[in-house]
């Protein structure tokens, strides 16, 4: 064998060797992972094998929008970014990458380091993310090359108007359920179908598949449209604050009704709460009071007993009544708020003045029997229907058992309870001729392809008194205001017709009265020529001064002030110039705008949805705020949103769509 011969053999040997040392190296790794995987991890891996499942799963389509009666949107839903992560993908220690996420998401470092070290492949850490936190934190997760963090896509409810008409509306929870207002009513029709698909989940039931997390959502459901109108409800907000600012009262409702149709055009309550952060309210922000709360109407139930004895015919409008200031009703004394008698009065006078001893003489005269046969008449002892949770009954005294002291201290409005709706559903039948009307918010349910789905009616629910009797009662209170005990509410130029009213104020456990604390309250409508809206102010427990003639008559003002401007009503005497005419205004006149609304808190805003871009920039200018529009056309979203407080100078965002 030469020389090349032996070396060409030993090549051979060394490739042979290398390859010999490489398939042991490869079979050692394979062999070494095989026991990694298997001996070491097996048992984990087991687990979480075992405790991964094929299952069905449903997705919700989109909740329907909701709508004023103008088509103003409410409530609507949209796509946010939600961020969840896998703890098994992430290249970061679980407390590094928590420092780094903590500044943009809403939940404290430590409960972010926690979620990252759970054992599974799955958790979620913020869900629905307003856009700036997600544009923010998505740059950092691209600049940190931060691993094992993905963002999907999931249905949010967004309320525009903020606080606007929280408790009416309601609100959703993060599992797309209406919790209350409309939103719980409503929960089934506007939910919409489910979609059905089938995934893999974790342990903890959760996808483990992003695949399984960017299923495309079936079109939007029906759509709802209220009876509210935004602008009056605006307004009705604004008179809520002022009442809470000035007189810091326990709480406080209105209620604005058509007394014609029935048709809720308004309804505020306080304490309020944001429905976009529900989760910072509470059981009495919640709560509407319009609706659930009970109290003792007072002398505001003066005109539904005068109304009774007329229309009964245990009074008349000529009969005289002797006041001397007082009556003695068996062992108990009834006095006049002033303790004054003011002699021979007739009902007119009674009403007028509110005279205590002539309402109490009065409702002895009916008794126990006609006095409950009327008030049930006019609704009051059974809930009105209308569609929102929580309506009380009220209650009412029983016939059989009452004592002239309950016939007279019903009379001038005690001893009973009432809700703020029912005394609006009274009040409107005698704004309107005698005829009562349900009271209703849901105007209209429409399917996804624009076809009715449900469309409501006006309803008469009874006739408790003729349209005599009604029309006697409404001149009587339109001169209380006029010349009367509620002149505070007297808005020049225009015939309302009104009533105070002062109660003390029922105890928490309903069995007796609370020490020092009143309600005060007006109720009015008109104008008096041809009522269009019925008005309810209640404020619960003001501080300081507590007659209605103090607390809620100028509200009443305030309101009613803004609500003919805005509709276009004009005087019915003098003051001829306050108002354009209507028809000037449909030929091309800028739309009213709301008042400027200044406070410790900052300058208040309204909703410029549907608003043009000149419109939104006239009003802002005037009030001092800077403007960034977007688009052209009619507003559609504004930043900040309606009812909240801004300061001095402050940018407001406005996006505006064809």
């Amino acid at each position: 064998m030469n020389t090349e011969d032996k070396k060409r053999q030993q090549f051979i040997k060394r490739r042979i060797a290398a390859c010999i040392v490489v398939m042991f190296t490869v079979c050692a790794v394979v062999f070494g992972r095989l026991f990694w995987l298997q001996v070491v991890k097996g048992p984990s891996l087991s687990r979480r094998a075992d405790a991964q499942t094929e299952e069905s799963r449903k997705i919700q389509s989109p909740r329907g929008t909701i709508l004023d009666r103008d088509g103003r949107v409410l409530a609507i839903s949209e796509m946010a970014k939600s961020l969840y992560a896998d703890p098994t993908m992430i290249n970061r220690s679980p407390s590094e990458m928590a420092h780094i996420l903590a500044p943009y998401l809403k939940i404290k470092e430590s409960e972010i380091q926690e979620r990252l070290q759970r054992d599974t492949a799955f958790v979620w850490l913020e869900r629905t993310m307003d856009h700036d936190h997600y544009e923010a934190l998505q740059q950092v997760i691209k600049d940190e090359k931060l691993q094992g963090l993905r963002f999907n896509d999931e249905n949010h409810r967004y309320y525009p108007n903020g606080k606007m008409a929280a408790q009416l509306i309601g609100f959703v929870g993060e599992n797309d359920q209406g919790l209350d207002g409309i939103e719980m009513v409503l929960d089934k029709e506007i939910k919409g179908d489910v979609q059905k698909f089938h995934i893999t989940t974790d342990r903890n039931n959760v996808p483990i598949l992003e695949s399984a997390l960017e299923k495309i959502l079936p079109d939007q459901e029906r759509s709802v449209q209220l009876t509210i109108d935004s602008t009056i409800q605006y307004v009705v907000e604004k008179g809520l604050d002022g009442i809470m600012q000035r007189n810091h009262p326990s709480g406080a409702a209105i209620i604005v009704m058509n007394p014609k149709t029935g048709e809720i055009l308004a309804m505020g309550s306080r304490p309020n709460f944001d429905p976009n952060e529900y989760g910072k309210g509470n059981a009495e922000a919640y709560k509407n009071r319009a609706v659930v709360n009970l109290y003792e109407p007072g002398s505001t139930f003066k005109p539904i007993m005068a109304a009774s004895a007329l229309d009964s015919g245990k009074w008349d409008v000529n009969r005289v009544y002797h006041d001397v200031g007082y009556i003695d009703v068996d062992d108990r004394t009834i006095h006049n708020w002033d303790d004054a008698g003011m002699g021979n009065v007739t009902i007119k006078e009674i009403l007028k003045f509110s005279i205590n001893t002539g309402m109490a003489y009065i409702g002895m005269q009916m008794g126990g029997r006609i006095e409950t046969e009327y008030a049930r008449r006019f609704g009051f002892g059974q809930p009105t229907g209308i569609e929102l949770p929580g309506e009380g009954a009220g209650i009412l005294f029983d016939a059989s058992s009452m004592s002239r002291v309950d016939e007279a201290i019903m009379g001038i409005g005690q001893g009973n309870a009432v809700t703020p709706l029912q005394m609006v559903q009274a009040f409107g039948a005698i704004a309107n001729g005698g005829h009562m009307m349900k009271p209703y918010v849901i105007k209209e349910i429409d399917n996804p392809d624009g076809s009715i789905y449900k469309k409501a009616e006006p309803t008469e629910v009874g006739q408790p008194v003729s349209a005599d009797v009604s029309k006697t009662i409404s001149k009587i209170m339109a001169e209380e205001i006029s010349s009367g005990g509620g002149q505070n509410a007297h808005i020049a130029g225009y015939d309302f017709c009104g009533k105070t009213g002062t109660a003390q104020r029922l105890n928490a456990e309903g069995t007796g009265y609370a020490e020092g604390q009143y309600i005060g309250s007006f109720v009015g409508f008109g104008p008096l020529e041809d009522p269009q809206f019925v008005v309810l102010i209640v404020v619960d427990n003001p501080s300081g001064v507590y007659y209605g003639a103090q607390v809620a008559a100028p509200v009443f003002k305030e309101i009613m002030e803004e609500i003919v401007r805005f509709k276009g009503i004009r005087p019915s005497h003098g003051q001829e110039n306050l108002l354009p005419r209507r028809k000037q205004e449909e030929k091309g006149q800028r739309r009213h705008m709301p008042e400027i609304h200044r406070s410790d808190d900052g300058i208040l805003m309204p909703s410029f949805i549907g608003w043009d871009n000149r419109e939104v920039n006239d009003w802002l200018d005037k009030a001092g705020l800077g403007f960034v529009p977007n688009g052209a056309g009619r507003a559609v979203y504004q930043s900040p949103k309606a009812g909240t407080y801004v300061r001095d100078g402050d940018d407001v965002h406005v996006t505006f769509l064809r």
